[in-house]
């Protein structure tokens, strides 16, 4: 009796020794590698204002709206965040942000990875030129402002869509 006695209380404790370790301390915000930091602009004082916000009533132009399966595209809804400008592909994979990323991130978008938007909290938005038929053709670029504000915390205006886990930002009145 003493032998399973003994056997229990070892199993109870080493259960809770590793429900212990599984438990992290929560981040202060959902921002990966907060010791990254950013250098220009602040959450209070975007560094710069990207797109213009749509109308309530028109979140999308009229050439995604003629895109649309039907001419009616996803549902989305005017917005302005304040982020920071991330390369999407090196904050997911290795948690990268901040000043000290700013040239490799600089060279990613140029380079065709995609744009993020990094909030305060972590959200990460994709960031990409909302007219479709410009979007199609290569008329429009988001590389340029991208890579000008790599790194640094700006206010995007455009429109917001997702699907399932997926957010991004469709800026409007990028040139190329």
């Amino acid at each position: 009796m003493k032998r399973k006695i003994s056997i229990c209380l070892v199993a109870l404790v080493a259960a809770f020794v590793l429900t212990a370790q599984e438990k992290k301390a929560p981040a202060a915000s959902g921002i990966l590698h907060p010791e990254m930091t950013v250098e220009n602009g602040t959450w209070d004082k975007p560094m710069a204002s990207i797109g213009t916000k749509p109308a309530a009533g028109s979140p999308w132009s009229t050439t995604s709206v003629a895109a649309g399966v039907n001419s009616k595209p996803q549902p989305g809804r005017p917005v302005t965040v304040v982020g920071e400008i991330v390369d999407f592909s090196c904050y997911i994979q290795l948690g990268k942000h901040g000043e000290k990323h700013r040239s490799c991130g600089q060279k990613c978008v140029q380079n065709g990875q995609p744009i993020g938007l990094l909030t305060r909290a972590g959200t990460l938005y994709m960031l990409m030129p909302e007219e479709h038929d410009p979007r199609r053709d290569g008329g429009v670029d988001a590389k340029a402002s991208a890579s000008e504000h790599m790194g640094h915390i700006v206010s995007v205006s455009g429109t917001e869509a997702s699907v399932g886990a997926y957010r991004a930002i469709y800026v409007q009145g990028l040139t190329k």
